[in-house]
């Protein structure tokens, strides 16, 4: 099984490929090809083309969350190439497009550059997906099977009080604005010789409530995690219980992206053994 990291926010080594605030992977295993993922502008498809990976070959999309920055290539994707894969998203996908960030200007990010209401939702709806003809497949369970060692996890069960939810990220429902729970967040599991490496695009229900319940469901060693941890806003209290967290599961491999945040992976390289920047073209090689 091969993982490419098609584009993510930190540049190649050689800073020959684009970057962009944003996370897809490319998963390749004897039986099926997935993309995970499309980063924010679809800028991943050039990356691909660099890497000589053939997205026409794709044979499932599975899309995290409907957020901007993880689902903006999408049209550029279905444009480029006359492909029809099958698209995987929760069941909840749909039902909440109206997603917006508040700032108060205090934190500067890529959604967050001023302060007041800012649209973080995605640029297609069901109906454009329905005009390309692909076939769309919805996670209505806990758990839904892609291949022999490629599963999708939703449902995520709460266990950790330090992962709240960002009173920030907001869903727009007539005139007001909700707090976000992100019931449509959904994270892959790949089944190794060594146990799950999980695949997180943002964990906004929070990354570990995510690995907590993959490990219960699976009843299998958590050997690896790789992704977004949305740790960016996260306070140093958070970051030391993630941290203490994280060396209870004795990983194999822990490759921090995209929303993990300067902080959080500046203390967690220094405190855990196994971590590294999973960057725009990472590839991963998993037995």
């Amino acid at each position: 099984m091969k993982i490419t990291t098609l584009i993510e926010n930190s540049p190649d080594e050689n800073e020959s490929l684009n970057n962009e605030h944003g996370l897809s992977m490319f998963i390749e295993t004897d039986t099926c090809k997935v993309l995970f993922d499309t980063g924010k502008t679809g800028a991943f498809i050039d990356n691909a083309r660099k890497l000589n990976i053939k997205l026409e070959d794709i044979d499932v999309l599975i899309l995290s969350h409907a957020h901007y920055d993880h689902c903006g290539g999408v049209k550029r994707l279905l444009e480029t190439y006359n492909i029809k894969p099958k698209i995987i998203v929760s069941e909840h996908f749909f039902e909440k497009l109206e997603r917006y960030h508040y700032s108060d200007g205090s934190l500067k990010s890529d959604f967050s550059k001023e302060s007041g209401y800012t649209y973080v939702g995605i640029d297609f709806n069901k109906e454009y997906l329905e005009s390309k003809n692909v076939p769309i497949s919805y996670v209505h369970d806990d758990v839904l099977k892609v291949s022999d060692d490629i599963f999708v996890f939703a449902n995520f069960n709460k266990y950790y009080d330090f992962e709240k939810l960002n009173k920030d990220m907001k869903l727009k429902v007539a005139d007001n604005y909700e707090v976000d729970i992100f019931d449509d967040e959904i994270s892959l599991g790949l089944k190794t010789e060594n146990g799950t490496v999980i695949l997180l695009g943002c964990a906004h229900p929070g990354f570990l409530n995510i690995v907590q319940t993959i490990k219960e469901r699976t009843n299998e060693k958590i050997s690896g995690i790789i992704g977004g941890t949305h740790l960016i806003e996260a306070n140093a209290d958070r970051i030391e219980k993630s941290i203490t967290c994280i060396n209870d599961l004795k990983l194999d491999l822990l490759g921090l992206s995209h929303c993990t945040g300067e902080n959080a992976v500046n203390a967690i390289h220094e405190k855990c053994k196994n971590s590294f920047i999973n960057r725009t073209g990472t590839i991963l090689t998993l037995d």
